[in-house]
């Protein structure tokens, strides 16, 4: 038994102004309409044997991940679990939850394949076949990691180092059939020096970050070399109990013990101690997707080195990349530029500096900027909501409300709002009343009053809300009842 587990989240920084702690990474979608969290998906369900795939991932992506999903589901009949994090806790306490769970139910022999959520990864076939090479060196009680053939001698990844002698030509051996090779060290992200170096002894991997291998054998190391953290993982686990949700097990990590977990990498705790560690050579057409520059080379280039997505208009441009979600860009005169727009930032980088856009969003996170954590389109259970303007003492917003769903019932102490509907129908609570409102009707929401807003037909409900008030922060909101069971 194979059981993919993704695990997403991570906020992506090197990727702001697209990726932001609410919308991390795996949401960003691709120029081909697709996220990174759904190829991932989708590349888990297509592998053979896969009859379940569980997702690790944030309490407060859940309905998302659950959106990006849902096409995907209909058409495979593997069953789909979750486990919820209340806070991130890096890949070492998430794994060893993941395994609790798998041996629970599949038994301590049930082999994991650990993905994250965020990477890429051109040919499957290559792949599946490295999966299969890794899954044999599994069954046998290794700790197998998928090590990528090095292009360049690139400074943004870890290294395996293979313990191989003499040393190992790709043309010459087993790359291709992907068998598994022994490990000798684990190496930080190198110096550009040192990566040079590297990559000319040909005895070094990237590293991945994908592994396979038993359950069993996974919790036997981490209460080897990590037994704190094993520990703690138990009795986290033990805390934790499943529930339903629409046909999938849904499972909220306890808070309280989980915070007790020691915050430490898979490789940290347990690949670099464990005797047990071998590695898959893949050339597989992988990506961590881990910068704009990287996002870059997905888009074919014309004939002056540029790549466009969205609209743009270059004169006498050279080497830019350009992505705009919905204006117009004009660029003059420029050379070897990134430039990213969306609605509420712009990012502007010399293309041989794109590792340091994390320090931007150190910086709004130093000043409390909450362009570091939300876009102007903000994800909710039940839909979404847009700021299209605000100022003093009024804000306004476009929300649209899925079918079927609906706000919670609440209410506000500073503000009043004004719901005017633009497309659909809209069931409402307004204080002690309950009316439907068509599209071009309207209705008033007083402050102080409890209300909730709900979609009772079977396409997108689109309206407009005005905001008035002396207060319009979103935390004015007093919740007494929530299907998404936010009170």
């Amino acid at each position: 038994m194979l059981i993919p587990v993704i695990l997403s989240g991570g906020a992506g920084t090197r990727l702001w102004p697209v990726s932001r702690e609410a919308h991390p990474k795996p949401f960003m979608k691709l120029a081909d309409g697709q996220s990174l969290l759904q190829k991932t998906f989708l590349r888990a369900i297509s592998l053979a044997g896969v009859s379940e795939v569980l997702t690790i991932t944030n309490r407060e992506y859940y309905f998302k991940t659950k959106d990006e999903y849902a096409g995907a589901i209909a058409k495979s009949p593997a069953t789909h679990t979750y486990l919820l994090e209340p806070v991130g806790r890096n890949t070492a306490p998430a794994i060893a939850l993941g395994a609790m769970k798998i041996a629970a139910e599949h038994g301590s022999d049930a082999l994991m394949l650990v993905l994250a959520a965020d990477h890429l990864i051109a040919n499957l076939e290559a792949f599946s076949l490295s999966i299969k090479n890794a899954s044999e060196a599994a069954k046998q009680g290794a700790l197998v990691t998928f090590g990528i053939v090095p292009t360049a001698p690139e400074t943004g990844f870890g290294y395996i180092e293979m313990d191989i002698d003499p040393p190992f030509t790709w043309e010459e051996n087993s790359v291709a059939e992907g068998k598994s090779l022994p490990v000798r060290r684990f190496v930080e992200k190198p110096t550009q020096e040192l990566a040079a170096e590297y990559l000319a002894s040909k005895r070094y991997l990237w590293n991945s970050g994908m592994f396979c291998f038993k359950a069993g054998v996974i919790l036997r190391e981490l209460e080897i070399h990590a037994p704190d953290l094993y520990q703690a993982a138990r009795i986290c686990w033990d805390a934790t109990r499943t529930e339903k949700d629409n046909g999938a097990a849904m499972m909220e990590i306890e808070s309280a013990t989980f915070t007790h977990v020691p915050d430490i990498s898979v490789d940290y705790a347990v690949m670099e101690h464990s005797d047990k560690v071998a590695v898959v050579p893949g050339n597989f057409g992988w990506s961590d997707i881990g910068s704009w520059g990287a996002v870059s080379e997905l888009t074919r280039p014309d004939e002056a080195g540029n790549r466009v997505v969205g609209e743009a208009i270059l004169v006498g441009t050279e080497n830019t990349y350009i992505q705009s979600e919905s204006r117009l860009v004009a660029a003059v005169g420029l050379e070897h530029l990134i430039i990213i727009d969306t609605p509420d930032a712009l990012l502007v980088a010399d293309r041989d500096r794109t590792q340091d856009v994390k320090k931007v969003v150190e910086q709004l996170k130093l000043q409390a900027h909450e362009s570091y954590k939300l876009h102007r389109t903000i994800t909710r259970p039940w839909g979404t909501y847009t700021v299209l303007e605000e100022g003093n003492h009024f804000k306004i917003k476009r929300i649209v409300v899925k079918p079927g769903a609906s706000l919670s019932l609440q209410m506000h102490h500073h503000r009043s709002e004004h719901w005017i509907v633009v497309c659909g129908m809209a069931r409402v609570v307004n204080g002690e009343n309950e009316l439907f409102v068509n599209t071009n009707e309207s209705t008033y929401i007083p402050a102080g009053h409890q209300h909730r807003l709900e979609n009772p037909g079977i396409l997108d409900l689109v309206m407009i809300e005005v905001q008035s008030g002396e207060y319009l922060g979103e935390d004015d909101i007093v919740r007494f009842h929530d299907h998404y069971e936010r009170i």
